[in-house]
């Protein structure tokens, strides 16, 4: 990613609409028993295609954004989702993302990394913390929904970031190098 101001101000625009959106609005709507939690999928998306760096950024800003406005332990959504941003954006980095279904499977382990890496540091920050059968039944369906939403929740984040990215995301053709032109097989390299 290139660090602009225009950088800095889509991110901060995704960070404030993604994290008002979640609280405002889709933590009210409930199908088939579970909620879609933008969150981690935006935080995915923009690892996936902006790096590490910037997904760790994004993951902290959402995490500690959600965790001042839901009022909740400050800080456990915020170094639960900087872990999963970062190794999203690694994941990225490393690992050429050029399948066009590549954001459903991302989409639903960032999304499953999340829910269990916060229900973790929950029970281990609270004290009187209790877990059911049912918690696990709405993470179930939790992942499967934004596993069904990952598709056009990537694509979005990838159109609002495209124009700041050091690598085009679209761009699926692998450059071949020029072949060496010089000596016999043996010599190259050797400039004879």
């Amino acid at each position: 990613m290139i660090l602009t101001a225009g950088t800095v101000v889509r991110i901060f625009l995704i960070v404030i609409l993604t994290v008002v959106i979640q609280v405002s609005g889709m933590q009210g709507i409930t199908l088939l028993g579970g909620t879609i939690d933008l969150i981690p999928l935006v935080v995915g998306a923009v690892a996936l295609w902006g790096g590490s760096i910037a997904g760790a950024t994004v993951g902290f800003s959402c995490g500690l954004l959600l965790d001042l406005t839901v009022g909740q332990d400050v800080g456990a959504s915020s170094l639960v989702l900087t872990a999963v941003g970062y190794f999203v954006g690694r994941y990225g980095e490393v690992n050429e993302p050029a399948n066009a279904l590549l954001p459903v499977p991302v989409g639903a382990a960032t999304t499953a990394a999340y829910l269990i890496g916060t229900t973790v540091v929950s029970l281990m920050l609270s004290f009187d913390a209790s877990l059911s059968i049912l918690a696990f039944r709405d993470m179930f369906l939790t992942v499967l929904l934004n596993t069904i939403v990952a598709l056009p929740v990537f694509a979005l984040i990838r159109r609002i970031i495209r124009p700041v990215l050091t690598r085009d995301p679209l761009d699926r053709r692998r450059k071949r190098a020029a072949p060496i032109e010089s000596g016999p097989i043996g010599l190259r390299g050797l400039g004879i």
